[in-house]
């Protein structure tokens, strides 16, 4: 799977699974707050913030402060971070530190995670902090087994994390591309427009395309470009004096024919119809 976290404004660190494939996740800490505090984040070691409850915002040095709702990577070439928490509002939020092996292992993530399964990883924190708290003593073995099942825990949750957010990711950058395509198609609607012409420059196959299309405007991409162009030659006709032929032709009808019927079809009137009504005066200047 390709990296999904991206070097930005905000101090996101490129991460991939081949990073996660190659380490392991080895337990150390776990401790769960309500109050602001700043911590060091010492050579050799990150800290996953899960937020329980609330909101934080968490900064760093040459890093923006973050709005956290979710979770957060730490990581140690920031050295220390500063987690407030507001003053007028409650918060929770757990501090996980942990240490990958073998060591000096490339682990880049650093930034704000999201999840859809904040019940899930609530559950396993639980699982994370009972285990850990708890004090009755245990032969060598038991205890062996205690914090393999902690590295266990830890690994989902990274796991979870990792996943949940590459998968938001993605969905952004299809909106976006969305979004670009539909700013292409208002500058240039007088071109020959065509759905695979589209699909590709937003850089999916056409079915993927046309059900986002779809979600984002309400309609295709056939009948969005037909009634951007009908709208331009509207108002063309509102303020130009070309006759309707030239009109059609501006705005990407080759055939005026086919202008007319579909005009007819978006305004319930015929071009020459439209104009008269807008403009009376120039009505028989430009049909």
């Amino acid at each position: 799977m390709a990296g999904f976290l991206t070097l930005g404004r905000k101090g996101l660190a490129f991460m991939s699974f081949h990073q996660l494939v190659s380490v392991i996740p080895i337990f150390e800490q776990v401790e769960s707050r309500l109050s602001s505090r700043t911590f060091e984040c010492p050579a050799g070691r990150h800290v996953l913030i899960v937020v329980r409850r609330g909101h934080v915002t968490i900064a760093a040095h040459g890093m923006e402060p973050v709005v956290c709702t979710q979770g957060f990577a730490c990581h140690p070439r920031f050295g220390s971070y500063d987690i407030q928490v507001p003053r007028t509002k409650e918060a929770e939020y757990v501090r996980i530190t942990y240490r990958m092996i073998p060591e000096n292992s490339p682990w880049t993530l650093h930034g704000p995670l999201a999840t859809l399964s904040e019940i899930k990883i609530h559950y396993m924190l639980d699982e994370l902090i009972r285990t850990t708290e708890e004090i009755h003593p245990r032969s060598a073995d038991e205890e062996a087994a205690q914090q393999f099942r902690k590295r266990m825990i830890l690994e989902r949750i990274l796991f979870i994390f990792l996943y949940e957010s590459h998968m938001q990711q993605e969905e952004k950058s299809s909106v976006d591309s969305i979004e670009e395509t539909l700013s292409y198609m208002n500058e240039h609607y007088m071109l020959k427009l065509t759905l695979p012409l589209i699909a590709r420059r937003a850089g999916m196959s056409e079915g993927h395309y046309t059900v986002l299309f779809k979600k984002r405007t309400g309609t295709t991409m056939t009948a969005y470009l037909r009634k951007l162009r009908i709208e331009k030659a509207k108002q063309m006709f509102q303020q130009t004096r070309l006759p309707a032929k030239e009109i059609a032709l501006t705005v990407g009808f080759s055939d005026y024919f086919h202008f007319s019927r579909v005009f007819k079809q978006e305004t319930g009137c015929s071009p020459t119809q439209y104009m008269n009504d807008v403009s009376p005066h120039f009505g028989d200047e430009r049909s």
